[in-house]
């Protein structure tokens, strides 16, 4: 089970309780925080927090936006829950509102750098065949046999092993490993390790009512998709 950590202006439980999310159960546990609290104070309470997850087994937790105590609860071996799976699930639909907040509507190119083919990679491509005039696969070998059934299947070509030039030239790149060379006007990072962004905003546009509050949203979603609850394609990404 996957842990939850939430903020209340009202008397915490002493014990971790049963959270219900679109059917997927979680063990939350609540820290008061009153507008005067000190920091010392709610740096204790995220301590014995922590420590309630821990006796429970929990290794992974949602934790709440912009909270300053995760640390706290890794020392104690609860970790956020992995989010860039998710962020590459939606790879294709974030480039997508990236180019459009940078007005770059008319982009024809597209650059995908990635060490080893995956099926993420393999997903993405396909997805940018289908979009874009042009897709250049930067991949160290292989990718071949993916060429020929996007040609056979959607009549598209998708160019293998492309030059430095051609590279700079693309408009957007998903980084599925670091280039560190590039500097294309949209770059998403999406390898592991790669810094989070702070300017995307994930909604479940059917679902908002069920969704709690506070909380963030990219961990909540990966732990939902991660076990089956929903689908990524459910979910509407918009960047400021």
């Amino acid at each position: 089970m996957i842990g939850f950590v939430a903020w209340t202006e009202e008397r915490a439980p002493r014990r971790a309780e049963e959270l219900a999310v679109l059917r997927m159960r979680f063990l939350e546990v609540r820290l008061l925080r009153r507008k005067n609290t000190p920091a010392a104070v709610l740096r204790r309470r995220a301590v014995s927090a922590a420590k309630k997850l821990q006796k429970l087994g929990i290794t992974r937790a949602v934790f709440p936006e912009s909270f300053p105590y995760e640390a706290v609860f890794t020392k104690h071996g609860i970790f956020p829950v992995e989010v860039m799976p998710l962020y590459r699930s939606l790879a294709v639909e974030w480039l997508r509102a990236e180019i459009a907040a940078k007005g770059l509507s008319g982009a024809a190119t597209a650059a995908v750098c990635a060490d080893r083919l995956t099926g993420e990679l393999v997903r993405a491509v396909t997805e940018l065949c289908l979009r874009y005039r042009y897709v250049l696969l930067d991949i160290p070998d292989g990718g071949e046999e993916l060429a020929r059934q996007l040609r056979r299947e959607f009549g598209v070509s998708l160019i293998l092993r492309p030059n430095a030039g051609q590279l700079a030239e693309a408009e957007a790149a998903l980084l599925f490993a670091p280039r560190p060379e590039l500097h294309n006007a949209v770059a998403l990072a999406l390898y592991d390790g790669a810094e989070l962004p702070e300017n995307v905003i994930l909604t479940l546009p059917a679902l908002e009512d069920q969704l709690p509050l506070g909380c963030r949203r990219d961990q909540l979603f990966a732990a939902l998709c991660g076990a089956g609850v929903m689908r990524a394609a459910q979910i509407e990404i918009k960047v400021n």
